[in-house]
């Protein structure tokens, strides 16, 4: 029962870790470019990460860091 428990542990913070896409740092770089091109866009799934990607030519250079970072 232990060992059950443990890995639900486990796989649910691998899960939360996962569903977590930016740090607060690299929402901050991007909250601008966010808000002027992907307001309407959903968070999750890699959603806002692809429409930043789309629009990359008109970001700021903090946030094309942050793209060209998560991309790697």
């Amino acid at each position: 029962m232990r060992i059950a428990l443990a890995a639900f542990v486990a796989v649910a913070a691998v899960s939360a870790a996962s569903a977590q896409e930016f740090s607060a740092e690299q929402r901050a770089a991007c909250k601008s470019d966010y808000d002027q091109f992907c307001k309407g866009t959903m968070p999750g799934g890699g959603r806002v990460l692809a429409c930043l990607s789309k629009n990359n030519d008109k970001l700021s250079a903090a946030c094309k860091k942050v793209v060209a970072d998560a991309k790697k």
